[in-house]
């Protein structure tokens, strides 16, 4: 997802002199003037800033306060790090296309783009694993899912990731072959088609995992609502706000990405870029959208947080029982 934001895009006003598509920047085909960036570029760029931001934070909490070490934080961290990379992603390509902008400089961002947000949906894939098994198996989660494990799953959705982010540099690109270009120059349109299957194989899996999370929710409101009579309504009301949470972010999931890979399935180089900005910029806002879900939601975060910032923790601050819409 990288230097296709440079390139064939109509949408200013200004005509783009390409010198074949190779080794140029955007001029103007009268004469030599300052360049005319893009607003799409721009909105890009701006989201990468909030992305690397907001995700700074995140990791600088988790590091800095010792007692956030279990599986979950640390998942939670791996995440955070690949949308960090994603957001650096963003603004090193906004540079590298009006002012380094090389083959070989385009297939570096490509592949820094494609590691970080594969690493990114993985990373989400994790902790919505997480979640269910520390509800399915309640009594055996703490021991079985120690943090030796969790970093080994994490090292191989790293290498996995690095080895896709390699691909465009060991030759899996369009350079040579424009006809064979997706939406996302210079990966290929059969890559990009596989990385978009494989990620709604991703999200189906999600939805399956996320469905299972709510049928155990409500056995478990409807078991203590059996031994508990009293407390039924209350229990009720926990476990339907937990799953309208649940819904809210695979909802959210799905309208970042399913568009961007949906378009990166049927649509190729000839399109209209208009498209595929339109469909890019959702699914870099997953990134944004992150922290807020799984980091800044979670109460113990958040009373780092309040140290970090003012020293204190506010009186009417406490942290609540952990239920099924936590991550």
């Amino acid at each position: 997802m990288s230097n296709q934001l440079q390139n064939t895009s109509s949408l200013n006003s200004v005509t783009w002199n390409f010198q074949d598509g190779k080794n140029s920047s955007p001029v103007r085909t009268s004469e030599l003037r300052p360049v005319v960036v893009n607003p799409w570029d721009i909105a890009l760029c701006v989201t990468g800033t909030l992305i690397s931001g907001e995700n700074a934070i995140v990791i600088a909490i988790i590091f800095y306060t010792p007692t956030l070490r279990a599986p979950m934080f640390i998942l939670i961290a791996s995440l955070a790090f690949a949308d960090l990379l994603a957001g650096l992603g963003l603004i090193l390509n906004f540079i590298f296309i009006y002012m380094l902008n090389t083959e070989f400089v385009s297939l570096i961002s490509a592949g820094l783009l494609i590691a970080a947000f594969s690493a990114s949906v993985l990373n989400i894939l994790a902790i919505t694993v997480d979640r269910y098994l520390s509800l399915y198996n309640a009594l055996t989660y703490h021991t079985e899912r120690t943090v030796t494990f969790t970093y080994v799953i994490l090292v191989l959705i790293w290498l996995v990731c690095i080895a896709l982010g390699l691909l465009p540099v060991l030759g899996w690109n369009c350079l040579q072959d424009e006809s064979t270009c997706s939406i996302c120059r210079p990966v290929t349109k059969n890559n990009a088609a596989l990385l978009a299957v494989s990620f709604l194989l991703i999200f189906a899996l999600m939805m399956q995992l996320y469905l299972q999370i709510c049928k155990i929710a409500f056995r478990h409101a409807q078991q203590i609502a059996v031994q508990h009579q009293f407390m039924a309504t209350s229990h009720a009301s926990s476990t339907t706000k937990g799953v309208s949470t649940l819904s809210v972010i695979l909802g959210t999931f799905a309208l970042c990405w399913v568009p961007f890979a949906m378009y990166s399935l049927v649509a190729d180089s000839r399109y209209p870029m208009v498209y595929t900005y339109a469909t890019v910029l959702p699914a870099t806002c997953s990134s944004v959208i992150n922290p807020i879900i799984y980091a800044f939601r979670n109460p113990d975060i958040q009373k780092s947080l309040w140290l970090a910032c003012c020293g204190c923790v506010p009186s009417n601050f406490s942290l609540r029982p952990r239920t099924s819409s936590d991550v």
